[in-house]
């Protein structure tokens, strides 16, 4: 049986006639990595919150942990972090003293307290910062301490809220080798909020899109084409030598090809997973050579504006 950590039903957030979030329903499985997708002000970090025990929800319930959001917040709180978007670490303390006062916020012993910092800042490469201001660090290695303190009451889930947001590509490729690690070689669950798609779609082991309130989809990233062929069925790009009459009406005769198209210079056949050796024995048959097979792939962007333009239709 699949263990979540995160589990919502029907939750609502609505301000008025507005709906931040609306009836929401989400599983997040343990040691996942689960993206959080959809434009600014889609409700991603209204549901962070509510989920933190930090924002009431209107309607309906989810738990954390196994714990109720409403009835166990502080249970949450001990068994889950979140890094905001802002940090809201102390630019005027150094890294230990800000780790510190966290850990005497969570009612940490002295000796465990220090302990802990020093685990947390060799996990994220910040040890050699240890007395360094905080506010002289660059965004990434604020982000470095930033990710060490919601780690330092050893948290079952984490919540990063746009992790990655106004980081060079160097710092951008630290942070999510970083969160990788987290999963990998923590143990934790990671739910990240982001709209920069490319970092998710080398991430994340599922997403979840959100626009208006409302969840549009949620798919494991590897069924994520399987999503976008809908009834026209798989594509695969051929480049052929010679294309004959008699050949595409054989082809289109296998069972399992829906349809084929030349358009480009290309060959493109829809058809079902189970078909390509028998496409590629029909080619060689009528004497054409391959020059390329490729199956059309789907980037996260071209789903994302799917749903997104769908939801807005």
């Amino acid at each position: 049986m699949q263990e979540y950590v995160v589990n919502t039903e029907a939750l609502t957030k609505q301000y008025g006639d507005f709906f931040a979030v609306n009836n929401l329903d989400m599983e997040v499985e343990k040691n996942e990595i689960f993206g959080f997708l959809g434009p600014n002000g889609a409700g991603k970090t209204t549901t962070v919150l509510m989920l933190m025990g930090l924002s009431v929800p209107t309607s309906g319930t989810a738990k954390v942990g196994g714990y109720d959001i409403l009835e166990e917040s502080r249970e949450v709180r001990s068994i889950a972090s979140i890094l905001p978007e802002y940090s809201s670490l102390y630019g005027g303390l150094t890294t230990f003293e800000n780790l510190d006062y966290l850990g005497q916020l969570n009612d940490m012993p002295r000796e465990e307290r220090e302990d802990r910092i020093h685990e947390v800042l060799e996990i994220v490469g910040m040890s050699d910062w240890l007395d360094a201001k905080y506010e002289s660090f660059s965004r990434g290695m604020k982000q470095r301490v930033g990710i060490a303190s919601t780690m330092m009451k050893n948290p079952q889930i984490v919540f990063l809220d746009e992790p990655t947001l106004g980081l060079d590509p160097v710092g951008t490729r630290e942070i999510r080798e970083l969160i990788l690690d987290l999963k990998n070689r923590q143990g934790l669950t990671v739910v990240m909020t982001s709209h920069i798609l490319s970092e998710v779609q080398v991430t994340c082991d599922r997403i979840g899109i959100i626009n208006r309130g409302k969840l549009v989809l949620k798919e494991t990233m590897e069924n994520l084409n399987h999503v976008m062929t809908g009834a026209e069925g798989r594509r695969v790009d051929f480049k052929l030598t010679k294309v004959t009459p008699n050949l595409v009406k054989d082809i289109e005769a296998i069972s399992g090809v829906k349809t084929v198209k030349q358009e480009n210079g290309l060959f493109s056949v829809y058809c079902t997973d189970d078909t390509d050796i028998h496409i590629s024995e029909t080619i060689v048959e009528y004497g054409s050579t391959i020059l390329l097979m490729k199956p059309r792939e789907y980037t996260l962007e071209e789903i994302f504006m799917k749903y997104y333009e769908k939801e807005d239709e």
